[in-house]
């Protein structure tokens, strides 16, 4: 099984504090989260285990925890399957990240310091740069850093929790698309204007604009894995 096993481990902070069970989950959520295990492949339990070099007891944990968040579905005495990208489960996943998107925005908006504002822009001057080199990878995870930190800055941990439970199927579908999509130089100018309402304090404006930046983007998503099933 040739998975570059180290650097999912690289990319998970202090993973070695974790028991085994907490290792596994994160470390295969992280390989299907980022397309290392691909929608609709399967694998077997012995493959994952040697992968991992644990015993079957904690996979097996990790296996339950993962098929609990719709990542993957557990097969009987074999292991487990991908979950496939479905247009049909992303529609519903949007409406409710939509929907998530425009409270952190409008929270947010009430909680940032102008040295927040500085971050969220610096981040923007960073994905343009990416946008530049082509990096569509390095721009992908810079937007995703731009929306988590408005969410941090929302302050709302039942907000986070819930968003956590949908945010990996919507990650997914970003980078199963982000080749077929148009380059996104739209979603720069709309992440400028989210940052324009907070520095006005316009918090109904900044959940507005958010929740239409969310609901275009989602749309071109959709419209590109509609054509590839």
């Amino acid at each position: 099984m040739d998975f570059p096993l180290h650097k999912i481990k690289e990319n998970i902070d202090h993973i070695e504090d974790y028991k085994l069970p907490q290792q596994a989950y994160l470390i295969l959520k992280s390989a299907v989260r980022e397309l290392i295990l691909s929608p609709g492949s399967m694998f077997l339990e012995r493959e994952i285990t040697a992968f991992l070099e644990m015993s079957r007891t904690p996979v097996r944990e990790a296996f339950v925890r993962l098929e609990t968040e719709g990542l993957i579905r557990l097969v009987p005495r074999k292991g487990f399957v991908v979950e496939p990208i479905r247009p049909e489960d992303l529609k519903e996943i949007y409406s409710v990240i939509v929907a998530l998107d425009g409270i952190a925005a409008e929270a947010a908006t009430q909680n940032a310091s102008d040295k927040d504002i500085q971050q969220l822009q610096n981040m923007i001057d960073e994905q343009l740069e990416a946008l530049g080199n082509e990096d569509l990878e390095r721009w992908s995870k810079l937007d995703d850093l731009f929306h988590r930190q408005i969410l941090d800055l929302a302050d709302n941990h039942r907000l986070s929790n819930t968003y956590e439970t949908f945010d990996d199927q919507c990650h997914r579908a970003r980078l199963f698309t982000i080749h077929e999509r148009p380059l996104p130089k739209q979603s720069i100018q709309e992440h400028k204007a989210i940052i324009a309402c907070m520095i006005a304090k316009n918090e109904q404006a900044a959940k507005y604009v958010m929740q239409e930046h969310r609901n275009r983007s989602h749309i071109e998503i959709l419209n590109v894995l509609r054509k590839e099933n």
